[in-house]
């Protein structure tokens, strides 16, 4: 197994080395001056050449390049042209509030979706299949921004149960542990879980569907094993890829939540990419889009290795 992680290991540095490039591109690309965000607009021509010189616009795109993946490499990312402050620093505290908000989304999508996707798939064709399919389709097809905007409507501006944004009483961007900020949490979350527990749901049922009807689960109950542990044979066949899925959906959540952390004003890397873009914050954006595409990188290893660990007819080669 450790040579397998190496190996993977080995295998992931390419595709990190040309995330960083897509990622460099994309964002020099888009047209308009980021400096347009800090200039004023009756600036001189001399200020604008001293202020491209400072941040290093004036040079080559290659060496620009080269430059921001040296100083990415000692854990630079930059300053941020329109707050002046590290990139570090914004991302990361960015980074642990979406990371909070994709978690809790995340368990709650997997615990319905594999509630929903064994119901359908022990009772197949049944009433309770119908209606499991019917909530994943629900969760798959529903566009969760307008979801969300129907969340804080109902349960914020009419109920009056949960408050509609932010990630603390406080205001301070900073989520804690306890009840008043918990309640912040709920909304965003439960809307986050609706696309993941669909994803997981159709495709636990399908698993379990094409479990029970292999020959060994027969062979089980012809030799007289009861329904508990034919279940957990069952588990066992259908956690890997359940587990891959959830892994993968953890990924997507964290990277693009930027309406959802929109519509709530949630404090974590999609409200601050869409500040960014709005700012045209190279920096900020480079350094966000960055972190995440290689917090998908690695997660996906993670996945891969569990997946591994877990399943032993997956080859290791």
């Amino acid at each position: 197994m450790l040579l397998y992680i190496l190996k993977r290991l080995v295998a992931v540095t390419p595709v990190a080395f040309g995330v960083s490039i897509v990622c460099f591109l994309l964002v020099h690309l888009a047209p308009g001056d980021p400096l347009s965000a800090i200039l004023p607009a009756d600036a001189t021509q001399q200020t604008i050449d001293d202020m491209r010189a400072a941040y290093g616009f004036d040079k080559p795109l290659p060496v620009q390049y080269l430059i921001w993946l040296w100083h990415v490499l000692h854990g630079d990312l930059g300053v941020s042209i329109a707050t002046g402050r590290p990139v570090l620093g914004e991302v990361s505290r960015a980074v642990v509030n979406s990371l909070i908000l994709a978690s809790v989304a995340t368990a709650l999508g997997f615990t319905f979706g594999v509630l929903f996707g064994f119901v359908a798939g022990y009772r197949r064709n049944s009433l309770a299949d119908r209606v499991a399919s019917a909530l994943s389709v629900f969760g798959v097809s529903v566009p969760h921004y307008w979801l969300g905007m129907v969340m804080v409507i109902v349960f914020s501006a009419t109920l009056g149960w949960l408050p509609p944004t932010g990630a603390g009483p406080d205001g301070s961007g900073n989520w804690r542990p306890d009840f008043d900020h918990l309640r912040y949490l709920i909304l965003p979350a439960v809307t986050m879980s609706v696309i993941p527990t669909g994803i997981i749901a159709r495709t636990v049922r399908a698993l379990v569907a094409d479990i029970l009807a292999q020959d060994f689960v027969e062979a089980l109950r012809a030799k007289g094993m009861d329904e508990l542990g034919v279940f957990k044979h069952v588990v066992r066949n259908a956690a890997p890829t359940a587990l891959a899925i959830m892994g993968l959906q953890l990924g997507y959540l964290l990277g693009g939540s930027i309406l959802i952390e929109t519509v709530f004003a949630w404090p974590g890397t999609g409200f601050l990419l869409n500040a960014a873009i709005f700012q045209r914050d190279l920096p900020l954006l480079q350094g966000s889009i960055l972190v995440l595409a290689m917090f998908f990188v690695l997660l996906n290893l993670v996945v891969d290795v569990m997946q591994t660990a877990l399943d032993p007819r997956i080859e290791r080669a």
